[in-house]
């Protein structure tokens, strides 16, 4: 479990010194804010006394003063105070979803597009547990998120009233932190601490329930708040003699390679990896979250690790004897199973979240601290142990470069006249350029959007990692397209994803959100179906969606798209697919929708079989690599000869 602040079912006291506000702290002139009767004591009129607001008003000018301008959410009756004076303001947009998920989605999106807390907003009840799905999805992947929810009067709180429902206690186990408000006073010190401790530290989601009654009731609005949150200090700065002996085992590594998770990003350290690797010279792996954080193609880059990533990464960690895992969390998805994960590598670990550290793989020098911070003082302390001359790795990288020669990233092309979804998505990547920003659903279109584009800047790329969520790709290409209106915005989706949040194209037709969405239409749940295939025998159990290789579509995703007033496309030859993506880059007034019709047959490799030593890879199916005995790093007992992948490693 992650360290964090104590959850209180009331909002903080306030005793401390002030919460850091971010830069827009100045109110905007003109935002209506309902008044009443100044505080006891106050003259009216005097300068030094604090306005008095409704909790409504506080909530909104307390968003104003945090530099919020865009939020999602949908109104219900615990929360129409708010939405009430939300209506007046001019400096906060408030975009309508069809759904609550959509809009828990659309703050993620919006987040990982700017680095930014996303905000999301739901009544009670139903409302509110319609956001639970984002809220595990942004604790999984670390994502600044505020979600606000109304809830019942604080009279009736325990008697099951009407839509009434512990949504404190539903999402304390996948919150940074969960406030409840019953005071009006104390609306504002609630939204700076969470809004402080949603940014700071490892980012992640905090949720504020406030009655209806703090919202329909007026306090003095005292802003700056003092907020007080006892045990909440993130370490950001790492002990001197941990980067001084981390320097030292890079120096006098022969096979190092440098780990590179979600946290780079989140901590905005991408340049400062960049100068640390390159003055390394060691190679760089970027998991499926931190994909963007150092160059594709950058020389030293060997890929994505993990069950699909490529082979020199893969094999890059399993035989490397140095690890440097930066911002990582050594997840099964990634380590295979996790006692024969590299055997004969020392790991520096670098996080934030100081439960990360030894969690699954004991760090031999833990670092607790911020990358941003952290990478630079390693950076130098590198520079002055190995006095500016690169450690020789050179038969290291000999090693690595034959297996991405022998190895490439590929795929063959189907034998059922159908199209290849890696074309496909690789194609919409080199159309779009590297600008662009990607969201993805989740299974097999997410792992080849993840292979085949090249990603070379941070922010780019978007998907539900740790969760899996399907449902999650149109919203968060909404919320990215409002973060960035000036980037294209792709949401590669399948066609079982689609299903579960389509409604938002009316969300994005309605407040001209413009975006892209590829539908990679295999007619199945394909992620499921290659399993099936691999490792049941073929019995392919409910995973048939009927959407695109029957005579009758169900739904026919062209009329969908136009029913929702978006531009509907098909496309089902090869020499139809440049001009479909040309189209849909060119159309800019609606959303455009593309239904590829793809080969359902087509699988997801490299693969790692689950539960089994990542030594095991399959470069394609019943194809796994021969080892050379000699080669750094490997045995002839911690390696797979024959390549025969059999049920038993489902």
């Amino acid at each position: 479990m992650r360290p964090e602040p104590p959850r209180h079912h009331r909002s903080p006291t306030t005793k401390r010194e002030p919460a850091p506000m971010p830069a827009e702290s100045t109110p905007t002139p003109g935002t209506a804010t309902r008044t009443a009767r100044p505080a006891a004591g106050a003259s009216v009129g005097s300068p030094t006394a604090p306005p008095v607001l409704t909790g409504s008003g506080a909530i909104l000018k307390s968003l104003e003063h945090l530099g919020v301008t865009d939020v999602f959410g949908l109104p219900g009756g615990a929360i129409i105070p708010f939405y009430d004076e939300l209506m007046a303001s001019t400096a906060i947009r408030h975009i309508l979803v069809r759904h609550e998920q959509g809009a828990g989605h659309a703050a993620e999106g919006y987040a990982a597009a700017s680095g930014r807390v996303g905000v999301a907003i739901a009544t009670s009840g139903p409302g509110a547990t319609n956001l639970v799905t984002a809220i595990a999805d942004a604790y999984m992947d670390s994502m600044p998120l505020l979600a606000i929810t109304g809830q019942v009067f604080s009279t009736l709180m325990g008697t099951d009233a009407f839509q009434e429902a512990d949504i404190v206690g539903i999402t304390m186990p996948i919150t940074k932190h969960s406030f409840l408000v019953t005071k009006p006073e104390d609306i504002p010190a609630t939204l700076a601490a969470a809004y402080q401790i949603a940014s700071t530290g490892r980012p992640g989601p905090v949720l504020v329930d406030i009655t209806k009654d703090a919202q329909q009731n007026s306090a003095p609005f005292v802003w700056p708040p003092v907020v007080d949150l006892p045990g909440y200090r993130p370490v950001t700065k790492a002990h001197g003699k941990q980067i001084t002996a981390a320097a030292q085992m890079i120096a006098d590594a022969k096979q190092p390679v440098f780990y590179v998770g979600g946290g780079v990003i989140r901590a905005g350290a991408s340049a400062e990896l960049k100068a640390l690797v390159e003055l390394t010279g060691a190679p760089v792996v970027t998991t499926l979250m931190a994909r963007g954080a150092f160059p594709d193609t950058h020389p030293q880059h060997l890929g994505m690790p993990g069950m699909h990533g490529t082979v020199p990464a893969v094999l890059g960690l399993q035989e490397s004897d140095l690890i440097i895992a930066l911002g990582a969390r050594f997840d099964d998805r990634v380590t295979g199973k996790a006692e024969l994960f590299a055997p004969g590598a020392k790991v520096v670990h670098v996080d934030i979240d100081p439960a990360e550290i030894s969690k699954i793989r004991i760090a031999d020098v833990p670092i607790v601290g911020d990358a941003k911070v952290v990478i630079p003082d390693l950076t130098s302390a590198f520079a002055e142990v190995t006095g500016g001359v690169k450690p020789d790795i050179a038969a290291w990288w000999e090693h690595l470069d034959g297996l991405r020669e022998q190895f490439p990233l590929g795929y063959t092309q189907p034998d059922d006249g159908l199209l290849s979804p890696q074309a496909i998505i690789q194609r919409i990547g080199q159309l779009s350029g590297p600008e662009a920003i990607y969201a993805s659903g989740v299974g097999q279109h997410q792992m080849w959007a993840a292979q085949f584009i090249e990603y070379e800047r941070p922010h780019a790329w978007l998907n539900s990692g740790g969760a899996g969520t399907m449902g999650y790709s149109v919203p968060a290409a909404m919320g990215a397209k409002v973060a960035q209106p000036d980037r294209v915005v792709w949401a590669i989706d399948g066609d079982g994803c689609f299903q579960m949040t389509n409604q938002e194209l009316a969300t994005c037709v309605i407040n001209d959100i413009p975006i892209k969405v590829a539908i990679i239409n295999n007619s199945s749940l394909g992620m499921v179906r290659q399993w099936q295939t691999l490792f049941y025998e073929g019995r392919h159990s409910f995973t048939d969606l009927n959407t695109g290789h029957e005579t009758r579509m169900v739904p026919d995703f062209v009329k969908l798209a136009d029913a929702y007033g978006a531009l509907g496309i098909r496309v089902r030859t090869e020499d139809e697919v440049d001009a479909a993506i040309e189209l849909a880059l060119a159309t800019n007034d609606r959303p455009v929708v593309i239904d590829f019709v793809v080969s359902r047959d087509a699988m997801v490799w490299p693969m790692v079989p689950q539960g089994v030593s990542n030594s095991e890879i399959q470069h394609a199916r019943a194809l796994a690599p021969e080892w050379d005995d000699e080669a750094p790093g490997t045995s002839a007992s911690d390696t797979t000869r024959d390549g025969d992948m059999t049920g038993e490693h489902a």
